[in-house]
């Protein structure tokens, strides 16, 4: 039986053991993949085989910024909370944050496949062993790495949620302490208020006229004549604005600011120029279903009924 290569992608995905193995396995078997799975955990690389269906959605995000100014963030998923305080996953988490920043993978595919620090394995490599060791599914889910102008990240609540600003300063400023401030003032901001969008111009035109669409049918629900009802509806989204875009909002240290403008007045003070490029906010989980078992239905299946 023949095999491609989204078999072996399939097989590493339900195996957790690296490519060359999977390919191996696929050989041995005629391209078999129940078979290959078998052919693996006789070998012992896939005994955390049975963990690949359990919900990860705990873990913890990390961010750092390098000597050389390369911001990266991490997520990396666990099963318990408990396992997230182990030192060791927290050392593999930063480890994987070390290969992102020094390696600047392509994907997770390309990622899960580069050399491990300080081994002969590849990440997906130890990334099974730690499986095998804490004994429970874990998997890194996601990062970011921002090689270009002034990085700075923030870690909320142990890792609970991470956020790393990338800024456009200018050189006469770049070494400034005030500058550094702002940016963990700005990563606190985006940690707490969840913004989607730096500023208005990167709202797309369908998520637009899709909230006016909706802001105009409750209005005029309320009984407010179109004419009232589309001015109202200006003034909503310019509350949709300064909800969802980073720029836009009111600034959590000064609310009588927007965050843009408080940008504005730090450089305007210093003397140069500051700009928010881009962010990334993940928390830990956000968009996993977590499982939420039913008691009573588990002592039902105890009892066998």
């Amino acid at each position: 039986m023949a095999f491609t290569a989204s078999d072996v992608k399939k097989l590493r995905e339900m195996t957790g053991v690296g490519m060359m193995d999977c390919k191996k396995a696929l050989v041995e078997t005629n391209g078999d993949i129940d078979a290959a799975i078998a052919f693996l955990r006789e070998k012992g690389l896939a005994a955390a085989a049975k963990k690949s269906g359990r919900i990860a959605a705990e873990g913890i995000v990390f961010a750092d910024v390098n000597a050389d100014g390369v911001g990266v963030i991490v997520e990396v998923n666990s099963e318990t909370d408990f396992v997230a305080k182990n030192t060791d996953f927290q050392k593999f988490v930063e480890d994987v944050a070390g290969v992102v920043t020094n390696n600047d993978p392509d994907d997770l595919d390309s990622l899960l496949e580069m050399n491990y620090p300080g081994t002969d394995l590849t990440v997906a490599e130890v990334q099974q062993d730690k499986i095998l060791v804490i004994g429970e599914k874990i998997g890194i889910r996601r990062f970011e790495r921002i090689a270009e102008g002034y990085n700075v990240t923030y870690v909320h609540m142990g890792g609970n949620i991470g956020v790393l600003v990338n800024m456009d300063v200018s050189d006469n400023i770049s070494d400034s302490e005030t500058v550094k401030e702002l940016g963990k003032d700005v990563a606190m901001q985006i940690a707490a208020m969840r913004p989607r969008y730096l500023n208005a111009d990167e709202v797309d035109e369908e998520t637009i006229e899709e909230e006016k669409r909706i802001l105009m049918a409750q209005t005029l629900q309320e009984g407010k004549p179109e004419a009232i009802a589309e001015k109202i509806v200006a003034g909503r989204i310019k509350k949709f604005y300064e909800e969802y875009c980073l720029l836009n909002q009111a600034f959590v240290k000064e609310s009588k600011q927007t965050v843009g403008e408080h940008i504005e007045s730090v450089a305007k003070e210093l003397g140069g120029t500051i700009s928010v490029v881009r962010f990334v906010r993940y928390e830990k989980g956000e968009g996993i279903e977590k499982r939420s078992d039913n008691l009573a239905d588990e002592v039902a299946k105890m009892v066998g009924k």
